[in-house]
């Protein structure tokens, strides 16, 4: 058919059993869905179909409605009772649109009006494709969570990633949008990549839009692009990442550190599914779907003034917030064996593990850098470890931190040594250890920043008081 694209060479694994009871239709309907490179077979009436299901084994059922023996209702009570796996699409004439509609109460997928528009049919029978895809997939991630402990290029079963597994599989399916927060290097752009994978806009681009990297001035020409000669340098015309993104995913990256007046123009787009590029005269339509990260918490970012709150609701129809390493240690073995596989490709090593004494050092540091700081240590350990077993020596660093004799990198624990004294020399090793990050510290610490802030105050005077 003029304009429709057949599915690619291989994608035939979704069988079709079309059933009419009319010969003409029914041998014309096999072609032209045949045409679309579907596996189709074909049956006169419901009792027929019903008598084949069990060999054709089809994954979509489309079913006149009005046929003689058996009805296209009466065939779709039957399947629901005994293969309610199979989605069925109903065909029936203008008057019995009302049948049809009551037909999807009880368990149809849809229903499409004689006579057929084959353009309409196409895109029915993709949706469908694209659900059941999306359902193996989750299927097969099921099964790697069970047996390994991963979910897509997820890493963990701890308690805490498996109830963002468990959002995931709600979130993905839909065309809703995703806010995702947690600390930096804690795997926000995986999350987003696997929403993508999950999702019936798998096949189309994933986009991701980093704008904490952007200068605010070029940041609107990214997201929205420019036309040729929209301002001094703009030499061509150039798609934006709405453009690219067209029928796929957006993942913005940062999202509080977009102006308020660019978060503005974010949102008039996500309301109205058009923008216009720097430059143009004309609005263009989008149909995407946006995932955006923040580093902070949410609500904290809009009472601070750095996310504005209609942006806010718009983008937190599903909120993930990701768990720090330090409160799913129990994910550290499965997250180093997967990084040691990776490594050991790369740089042509062999090292199979982790000895116990450099996984008691592992376990113990508090990983303010999360996942990603993780997998640098390993990659390091990986190249310069002489054995097949990472040792304490393959982490010096990490070796000194969490050594617990260390007076310098550890408080003096010796009797008469008061309660402030200790936190004094606390406070001063975690704030040398993350470069003067009062943020972090406060993070590592388990505190709040103002908290932080008061204590360090208090230490100043103390040290500016003669004695």
């Amino acid at each position: 058919m003029t304009g429709i694209t057949p599915r690619p060479a291989g994608a035939d694994t979704d069988r079709i059993l079309v059933v009419e009871d009319d010969a003409a239709q029914r041998v014309g309907l096999q072609q032209l869905v045949k045409s679309w490179g579907f596996a189709v077979e074909a049956a006169s009436d419901g009792q027929d179909a019903l008598a084949k299901i069990g060999t054709v084994r089809p994954t979509i059922v489309l079913s006149d409605l009005v046929m003689p023996r058996m009805s296209g209702l009466e065939l779709l009570t039957a399947l629901r009772a005994e293969h309610n796996d199979l989605t069925v699409v109903l065909m029936t004439a203008q008057g019995s649109v009302e049948t049809a509609v009551a037909a999807i109460k009880q368990g149809a997928y849809d229903f499409v009006t004689k006579p057929i528009d084959p353009q309409r049919l196409k895109i029915l029978l993709d949706q469908i494709v694209e659900r059941h895809d999306t359902h193996r997939e989750m299927r097969v991630l099921r099964r790697q969570l069970q047996e390994r402990g991963t979910f897509g290029r997820m890493i963990g079963g701890s308690v805490g990633m498996r109830k963002i597994y468990q959002m995931l599989e709600q979130a993905a399916p839909t065309s809703a949008s995703v806010l995702v927060s947690g600390e930096s290097g804690t795997g926000k752009e995986l999350v987003a990549q696997t929403v993508h994978q999950l999702s019936p806009r798998a096949s189309h681009p994933f986009v991701p839009l980093n704008c904490a990297a952007i200068p605010d001035t070029l940041l609107e020409s990214e997201l929205f692009g420019h036309e040729k000669g929209a301002f001094t340098g703009a030499f061509a015309r150039r798609q934006g990442a709405f453009e690219l993104a067209n029928r796929g995913t957006l993942f913005l990256d940062e999202i509080s550190e977009m102006t308020p007046a660019t978060q503005a123009k974010l949102l008039r787009v996500l309301q109205e599914r058009t923008f216009r590029p720097l430059g143009g005269v004309r609005e263009q339509s989008c149909d995407i779907r946006v995932v955006a990260a923040t580093n902070v918490e949410p609500a904290e970012a809009v009472r601070q003034g750095k996310l504005r709150e209609d942006l806010f609701y718009r983008l937190n129809v599903f909120a993930l917030q990701l768990p720090p390493l330090r409160e799913r240690k129990d994910d550290i073995p499965l997250l180093i064996q997967s990084f040691l596989k990776e490594f050991n490709a790369r740089n042509g090593r062999a090292v199979v593990g982790v000895s116990d004494a450099a996984m008691q050092i592992l376990e113990r540091y508090n990983w303010p850098g999360n996942v990603r700081e993780l997998r640098n240590a390993i990659e390091r350990a990986t190249i310069v470890a002489k054995g097949d077993l990472i040792e304490p020596g393959d982490l010096p660093t990490l070796a000194q931190i969490t050594a617990p004799t260390s007076s310098k990198f550890g408080p003096v624990l010796t009797a008469g040594t008061t309660v402030d004294e200790v936190e004094r020399q606390l406070i001063e090793i975690t704030l040398e250890h993350t470069g003067g990050n009062k943020t972090r510290a406060a993070e590592m610490l388990g505190i709040s920043l103002k908290t932080l802030h008061n204590k360090l105050n208090r230490m100043k005077g103390e040290e500016e008081t003669p004695q």
